[in-house]
């Protein structure tokens, strides 16, 4: 199921790992953080990089300028 919904709203899991991603993080840390298996991380965090929310580098996470907005914009 994509993390990103066709009116742009992202799914419950990829907005708690946008949120995570205010502090950049490894895969793992985010898991940890979260209490979630790597597999659902790893999987929501490659589509979020595709739709331009997070960046990786390093194996390390975090939130382009676009991602901060969108945690900006939620509730």
């Amino acid at each position: 199921m994509p993390c990103v919904k066709p009116d742009g709203t992202l799914e419950p899991m990829a907005q708690a790992i946008v949120r995570a991603l205010r502090t950049p993080r490894t895969a793992e840390g985010v898991c940890e953080h979260l209490r979630l298996p790597l597999y659902r991380v790893r999987s929501t965090m490659r589509e979020l990089c595709e739709a331009g929310l997070v960046a990786e580098a390093d194996g390390v996470y975090g939130l382009t300028d676009s991602g901060r907005s969108r945690v900006e914009q939620m509730p």
